[in-house]
């Protein structure tokens, strides 16, 4: 344990009695079947349990009886990816492309047993990062089966889960095709992406619904972490508390599992949605406590905030965009780690446009996105010598939804 544990302990304990029992805060309530005629039978529903923050828009399930499996709702999607930069450094090319997704998702959404399962390889683009094609990636993070759990629906309002499980915090999700943008912005590279654990689900009410976890955070395989998660929906508004710390400390680190998987962070987000619009603003704080032992010798936090919006026209044409700010505290000088990639005491600011299309399973989409790195140590920014203080990025996403369409 840390000196400050027990500054963790009242954060998470806090955290915890004020959610109490929770459920998940960014999966939004499946929209509801067409109603049937007399003559057909009604059309299936997205998956259930699918993250969508942004506006592209997720195909029904195929779905079909699989024997001692049960009824199986079944969506896919295979997306390309290229990008073409200014300032890249060195071992990272100013144009590229990928298969950037090609994953299967398989749900058992009925009965007290459930069971999803998301297959398949991908990509995690993110700003002032350099590019990691799909085959590195699964090999580097999650693997070829990054998101799969059994569910126990208890009771009408009470889920346990078990298994590998999207993160509870912060307010985009891990894969591209979930979110406002194409690539992650530098405040989502702060938190942690899936963590292996037990959570449980609860409704409270008519508006509230939260969520308990106790998880390996940053994919550690270490079982140190309490995760939760507040909603509170009424009408277009939504308001989420999220809140994540490690009760203990440890050194191990991988890709997946950086410096800050002894951290702590809070996040809160607030979201409009009615017509064409969804805005959302949030803040996000975290914090490093000193630790020696584990490569940390004075305490270092990340602040930042960003707003996403996106309008959509007619047509199937939208039109999101998100601004971003990110700061940590400390200096190169003073011990403090680098919790941004521009060196100790560093921030940045980013903005991102992403006009897109869709047409039933079929979407084009493209992110025009700028980073602006501040306080930034020489040597740890952009171009070939790392003293460029800006990046430019324009990115092209193809891709195909499957689902129903693939049985008609």
């Amino acid at each position: 344990m840390v000196t400050n544990s027990n500054l963790i302990l009242k954060t998470m304990a806090g955290a915890a009695l004020a959610i109490a029992m929770v459920a998940t805060a960014q999966t939004p309530a499946p929209p509801a079947p067409a109603p049937a005629s007399a003559d057909q039978p009604a059309a299936p529903a997205p998956l259930s349990t699918f993250v969508l923050t942004g506006p592209l828009q997720w195909l029904p399930p195929a779905t079909f009886d699989a024997g001692p499996l049960g009824k199986l709702s079944v969506n896919g999607i295979v997306t390309g990816f290229s990008v073409f930069q200014n300032n890249s450094v060195p071992g990272d090319d100013k144009a590229q492309a990928t298969l950037s997704n090609g994953q299967i998702f398989i749900q058992k959404a009925d009965g007290k047993l459930q069971y999803y399962i998301q297959a398949g390889v991908y990509t995690m683009p993110t700003l002032s990062v350099p590019f990691v094609n799909a085959q590195n990636t699964v090999n580097n993070f999650y693997g070829p089966v990054p998101v799969a759990y059994l569910k126990w629906q208890a009771a009408k309002n009470t889920q346990f889960l078990i298994g590998s499980l999207p993160t509870l915090m912060g307010a985009e999700s891990t894969f591209t095709y979930q979110n406002f943008n194409i690539e992650r912005g530098i405040v989502w590279n702060q938190e942690n992406a899936i963590n292996r654990g037990i959570q449980v689900n609860q409704t409270l009410g008519k508006y509230v619904t939260a969520s308990l976890s106790w998880n390996d955070g940053y994919y550690s395989n270490r079982y140190s972490w309490l995760s939760g998660s507040a909603t509170l929906t009424k009408g277009p508004h939504t308001l989420v508390y999220d809140g994540m710390g490690n009760l203990g400390q440890t050194a191990y680190q991988t890709a997946a599992t950086p410096v800050q998987n002894n951290s702590y962070m809070h996040a809160v987000i607030y979201t409009y949605t009615k017509g064409p619009w969804i805005i959302s603003p949030y803040f996000q704080y975290g914090k490093l406590p000193t630790n020696a032992k584990v490569g940390v010798p004075k305490g270092t936090s990340a602040t930042g905030g960003a707003i996403n919006a996106s309008y959509a026209f007619k047509s199937g044409f939208s039109l999101p965009a998100r601004v971003e700010f990110l700061t940590s505290s400390g200096s190169a000088t003073d011990g403090s780690v680098n919790m941004l990639g521009f060196g100790a005491g560093s921030g940045g600011v980013t903005f991102t446009a992403t006009p897109t299309y869709q047409k039933g399973g079929m979407y084009l989409r493209g992110d025009l996105a700028w980073v602006h790195a501040t306080s930034y140590t020489t040597g740890s920014v952009f171009g070939k010598t790392g003293t460029d203080a800006d990046q430019f990025r324009g990115v092209l996403e193809f891709g195909f939804i499957f689902g129903n369409n693939i049985v008609k």
